[in-house]
């Protein structure tokens, strides 16, 4: 065995500097100076003989040694931090600490009506929230920066375990009098895909309206150019077009005050469902489960 090892705050000091690419925004998400950070990792470098870093006035490079090194230091500081989890999951369940990853297609609508049940039945809990797409969210996940993603299923997020919430309906949302009598269930034949408007890359409601809609043509015809919800329900109202929106959010009420009328989507698989994942094998599953189980219920 090595007589020196490198210490957990070097590698942290390697991973936060891989992640930001700058030595003064990595030392601030360490909550260090940067001269601090710079001499933590020439220490580094200096105990296992190797460059890690190439250093210039402009632009932090590292070496693909250093990227491997980097990315071996993310798992060892993920499984450290398992550690305290272990210790924590065996005392009181759902207490301390956990970073909760959103999407933003759930997060403005199903959290006011979770989030108050939670802090009253588990007051001990402190849920640090961070609203992502869902690509982000699940990098997030599998480099230990958050602990469970509130996600739209399905979608594949890597290894991770899975504790179904919820279905949540897809609707056609419409300017009113477009069409004069609308159907009471829209059926995806009937959508016009040169009006059709979808969320941008990046937002997995878009892929899960798509593939509900079974009609290969709307990828390439829709026309993707929403970043949020309440951007597209503000084009519908314009009269620019049409769009398909989750039953949350319409319970919520994104259309309160427009003149857009919505009708539930009529296909095979008209939902999207809503889960909560996380890291397979993580010391927390209990609490996961447990929050799961709270949630389902806050949710009705």
């Amino acid at each position: 065995m090595a007589t020196y090892l490198p210490t957990l705050k070097q590698l942290q000091y390697l991973v936060a500097l891989r992640d930001h690419g700058h030595f003064g925004k990595a030392a601030e998400a360490c909550f260090v100076t940067q001269s601090t950070l710079s001499a933590g990792l020439r220490e580094l470098e200096s105990l296992i003989g190797i460059t890690l870093v190439e250093r210039t006035r402009r632009v932090v490079r590292f070496t693909p040694l250093g990227l491997s090194i980097a990315d071996k230091a993310q798992r060892v500081l993920r499984e450290a931090e398992e550690l305290s989890e272990m210790a924590r999951a065996a005392g009181k369940p759902l207490s301390g600490e956990m970073r909760m990853g959103v999407i933003p297609t759930i997060a403005p609508f199903l959290l006011p009506q979770i989030l108050p049940k939670l802090r009253s039945d588990w007051p001990d809990l402190k849920l640090f929230l961070r609203e992502e797409t869902s690509p982000a969210a699940c990098d997030s996940l599998q480099r230990g920066q958050i602990d469970c993603i509130l996600l739209a299923l399905p979608y594949s997020c890597g290894e991770v375990d899975t504790a179904e919430l919820f279905d949540d309906r897809l609707f056609v949302a419409f300017p009113k009098g477009e069409p004069d009598n609308p159907p009471k269930k829209i059926s995806p034949e009937t959508l016009d895909e040169g009006r059709l408007l979808l969320l941008e890359d990046g937002h997995c409601l878009k892929d899960h309206a798509l593939a509900a809609c079974n009609r290969p043509e709307l990828r390439a015809e829709a026309r993707m150019m929403g970043t949020s919800l309440h951007t597209l329900v503000q084009m519908v109202e314009n009269g620019l077009g049409t769009t398909m929106l989750p039953e949350m959010a319409i319970e919520a009420g994104i259309l309160r005050d427009t003149h857009i009328v919505a009708r539930p989507l009529d296909a095979e698989h008209p939902a999207r469902t809503i889960a909560l994942v996380w890291r397979k094998n993580s010391p927390r599953e209990k609490d996961f489960r447990l929050l799961a189980d709270a949630m389902r219920d806050a949710a009705g």
